[in-house]
């Protein structure tokens, strides 16, 4: 658990697929000093333990931050996979949070049901992913999947650190299939995000996916109480690429509720 600020509010910041919780470090130095972030490290990411390959992983992510919230209340942020998760938090616990921010769900259900013709385009980005994952070659599948997601910076050109943390967490990413591609929780029942009523900001980056876009304006549809902006400029991985803005709108969030 990486925690970040001394104040008394207490914000829980669920990190991206192959991040960990110090990627809010820059967001977090952005905001006010009256928020503490609570960020943990997903299992196989950042000081967690591995994932046992066994159990559903999603799950695994959902109860750690299930009893990272505690009985007060609390508000919530999330990036991409860690977005998902936290959406799910705010339909089990609508009573508790305070405000949600969203940034880039990958809720692929939603573009599947909304836009059927973005996630063709989804499919034939990650295709050398499901290439590779098949042939059980991880770090090809991490050079990929970090292609499609993060764009910019060359494999070649990251620390070799970072990339050997990649590598040892890309073999979670098809367990997550049920969770974000079939909705097997049951987020898109009726009335299930009905009760997601508490102040909710969905971001993404102004270079989203095609997928990406449709899924914001999906779930901005179907959430009683949000709103959404574009980051200019911004890909996926905007709160590490573009942390004042991201900070600058999670604040006015923050304000208003």
């Amino acid at each position: 658990m990486t925690t970040l600020g001394q104040g008394q509010r207490r914000v829980l910041a669920l990190h991206c697929t192959l991040a960990f919780g110090g990627a809010w470090t820059g967001v977090a130095k952005n905001l006010s000093p009256e928020v503490t972030i609570l960020a943990p490290d997903m299992p196989s990411h950042g000081q967690s333990a591995d994932w046992d390959e066994s159990s559903d992983f999603s799950d695994m992510v959902f109860n750690a931050a299930l009893s990272t919230c505690g009985d007060e209340p609390i508000d919530i942020i999330g990036h991409s996979f860690g977005a998902m998760v936290a959406l799910r938090l705010a339909a089990t616990l609508p009573d508790q949070i305070r405000s949600l921010t969203l940034i880039e769900p990958v809720f692929l259900a939603v573009a599947s049901r909304d836009a059927p013709d973005t996630m063709r385009d989804h499919d034939e980005r990650a295709a050398p992913f499901v290439e590779a994952i098949s042939a059980s070659n991880r770090p090809l599948a991490a050079r990929v999947f970090n292609r499609m997601w993060s764009g910019g910076t060359p494999w070649d050109d990251i620390p070799e650190r970072s990339r050997a943390a990649m590598i040892r967490a890309i073999h979670v990413v098809p367990d997550t299939i049920g969770f974000i591609h079939e909705d097997n929780t049951g987020l898109l029942r009726p009335g299930v995000l009905d009760a997601v009523r508490m102040p909710t900001l969905l971001m993404r980056g102004s270079q989203a996916l095609p997928a990406i876009s449709a899924i914001n304006d999906g779930l901005e549809r179907r959430l009683p109480n949000a709103s959404q902006i574009v980051i200019e400029g911004a890909g996926h991985m905007a709160p590490i690429t573009h942390p004042h803005e991201v900070a600058s709108a999670i604040g006015g969030l923050l304000e208003r509720s």
